[in-house]
């Protein structure tokens, strides 16, 4: 929970802080670099498309299973297969996908940042993220850059569903009145709509530099409140839309 002054910023996990194109180099040591690309970006796009089918149809299955199903729904598509074994190691797997390049040094940044209460706010188990956060060779370093870990299991609904995000609201100490001094970091346009349409702030993190592209919804709604380049852009772009609304 955070204390009442600070700004609760909660950084997206998959996307975000780490690459789920990273996972390419252990499908890899089966099928070559140019097919695993392939496979993973597959792997990816279903993983994605389950949570919201099972949102519309107001079903909800724990986000390990739907990285499980989703893997074989993309090597069905690219008509290869493996053995349960190997299955459960490319699964084992996802719990140390890498960082992007820019998460070290701006988890080191955070992690002394005053009046900022940062979270880690994910689709994934508690058991998917919190290894992932605390025993992955890439984050678990700035494991303690985190004062929680928010996941959606508790209220069944995946992101972008308003329901998940009035709980991280509820889960960092703040009312649903408050929601709009708290930011989400995301590189996933889908998080950022869903993070404003709920009444948070949301910066999306552009490392492509292809500019904000997403047009479901018109207005300010539909929007990032700040585009960054890199993470550690965040604590700046947060804290200057802060000086801001005081000025105003």
């Amino acid at each position: 929970m955070s204390s009442n002054q600070d700004i609760v910023v909660a950084f997206d996990l998959y996307g975000t802080l780490l690459s789920t194109d990273s996972i390419a180099k252990k499908l890899s040591e089966h099928f070559g670099q140019d097919k695993a690309t392939i496979i993973a970006t597959a792997w990816r796009k279903y993983q994605l498309e389950y949570t919201w089918r099972l949102n519309s149809m107001n079903q909800f299955e724990p986000f390990s299973k739907i990285t499980y199903r989703s893997l074989k729904n993309a090597l069905s598509q690219s008509r290869v297969s493996l053995n349960e074994e190997e299955l459960n190691e490319l699964i084992k797997a996802y719990d140390s996908l890498s960082t992007f390049p820019d998460v070290k040094p701006a988890l080191t940044a955070l992690a002394s940042a005053p009046g900022i209460t940062a979270a880690v706010f994910s689709n994934g188990t508690q058991s998917m993220v919190s290894n992932s956060v605390n025993h992955s060779p890439d984050l678990a370093p700035h494991a303690n850059a985190f004062q929680q870990i928010v996941v959606v299991e508790e209220c069944k609904k995946f992101k972008p569903a308003p329901e998940v995000y009035e709980m991280l609201a509820q889960k960092m100490g703040k009312s649903k009145e408050k929601m709009t001094e708290m930011w989400l970091v995301s590189g996933n346009p889908f998080d950022v709509v869903g993070a404003k349409s709920a009444g948070m702030q949301a910066a999306w993190v552009d490392r492509a530099g292809n500019g904000w592209q997403d047009e479901l919804i018109d207005g300010d709604k539909g929007r990032p409140t700040a585009i960054v380049k890199s993470l550690g852009e965040v604590v700046d772009a947060v804290k200057t839309h802060a000086g801001k609304l005081q000025q105003s």
